[in-house]
């Protein structure tokens, strides 16, 4: 389908610089109407004013879903159960919000009767393999336009000139400098002094959180409660997903909780440098992976952390609706039967530090643990089971001594 044949576009819109001036771009270079649609994953005070925005950028209208609920209970909290951590530090923010928003932006396309989907995504990053192989995985038939794929747009600089050209309403500048990504789990940095991976991030740059060196100086605890892996309450107090997260974002920020600053390797080739903060986000993975050390067995630990690695690469790499997705989410499901429980953290100076955890399905035994007198544990046993442990070892060192 060339440029020209499209009749009705859906286009993922935020209200930023580069949708804002998709729109007239796509209606110029397509001849095509553009629906605007905006997926609310908790990218709060962003939403506000954007039909508005959408309308006078040249849309016939625009589509808003609150989604907020469904991404942390469908996409969020199982990847979290899974213990999935990209590259050691990043806890997917950006990533896992890709594949939910993509999956209603084709609804709105089939449901309007679109023959197109487009958005925002650069030819450089990560977030276009995101949203095109969710597109193909749930409606190949839709024709993808990627604009920052095809036009001549090439700097912010050009954008803002583009925009002002068409009387485009933005609230962007050259000196904003940041490119960021908001919703109810993290907020992302990148770009301007972080593209020196050398220059430590500016202080007034951070938004979710408080810096560890102005986080109060006494310590506060919070316990989070687990039903089945799904947290469930804090302090006791049970909780939806929403209002759960927002109360841990609130609390982690405050003591300046989950900050990273990473160099990560992106899916096409290149490294970046970004920031993120997770306060809540670091809270949770904390707890629950404690909480798994009291009720794992050791062997089925081990096998979620060989799956671990691969989930979060699978996330990270946009292929979320794929069968392979879905049979290691039915494997964590069936490692989180026994996952409830409560753990006990100190949030202090950017810390987020487990000192307690209990669950009815424990299994450890102070009976077995105990330095004191016991009638569970034979110790004379272990001298067999040493000998056993280390027979290889002796074979190896006979056969060295012979040489």
């Amino acid at each position: 389908m060339a440029k020209g044949e499209v009749k009705k576009a859906v286009l993922a819109y935020s209200g930023g610089l580069d949708t804002s001036v998709i729109v007239p771009w796509l209606r110029e270079n397509y001849g095509c109407e553009v629906i605007c649609f905006c997926a609310d994953v908790g990218q709060a005070e962003e939403i506000e004013g954007l039909e508005e925005k959408a309308l006078r950028s040249g849309a016939s209208k625009l589509i808003v879903a609150d989604l907020r609920e469904e991404f942390l209970r469908e996409y969020v909290f199982p990847t979290m159960m899974a213990g999935a951590i990209y590259e050691r530090k990043y806890l997917l923010g950006t990533s896992f919000a890709r594949p939910i928003i993509a999956k209603y932006q084709v609804q709105a396309a089939l449901a309007e009767g679109a023959d197109a989907v487009a958005h925002g995504a650069t030819g450089k990053g990560n977030d276009q393999v995101r949203f095109d192989l969710t597109y193909t995985a749930l409606a190949p038939q839709l024709k993808i336009i990627a604009p920052w794929r095809e036009w001549t747009i090439r700097s912010r600089q050009d954008a803002l000139d583009y925009a002002a050209e068409y009387n485009i309403p933005v609230t962007a500048t050259a000196e904003k400098i940041y490119s960021r990504d908001r919703n109810l789990w993290h907020l992302s940095h990148e770009g301007g002094v972080l593209e020196d991976p050398w220059n430590e991030p500016e202080e007034d740059m951070f938004q979710a959180s408080v810096s560890p060196e102005h986080a109060p100086d006494e310590p506060e605890y919070v316990v989070v409660g687990f039903d089945k892996g799904l947290p469930v309450s804090v302090n006791g107090q049970q909780l939806g997903p929403i209002e759960l997260l927002e109360t841990l974002n609130a609390l982690g920020g405050k003591h300046g909780v989950g900050r990273v600053d990473l160099v990560e390797n992106r899916l096409v080739g290149m490294k970046s440098h970004g920031v993120y903060e997770t306060p809540g986000g670091t809270i949770l993975y904390t707890a629950h992976r404690d909480l798994e050390s009291i009720v794992l067995d050791k062997e089925t630990m081990r096998a979620k952390d060989r799956i671990a690695l691969d989930y979060a690469d699978l996330v990270y790499n946009g292929r979320w609706f794929t069968p392979v997705r879905e049979a290691y989410d039915a494997f964590v499901t069936s490692t989180q039967r026994t996952m409830t429980g409560e753990v006990r953290l100190k949030l202090y100076k950017g810390n987020a530090l487990v000192v307690g955890r209990r669950s009815p399905h424990s299994l450890y035994s102070e009976d077995l643990a105990t330095f004191g007198e016991d009638v569970v544990y034979n110790q004379k046993d272990a001298e067999a089971f040493i000998k056993l442990y280390g027979l290889s070892m002796k074979v190896q060192a006979l056969l060295t001594s012979r040489q």
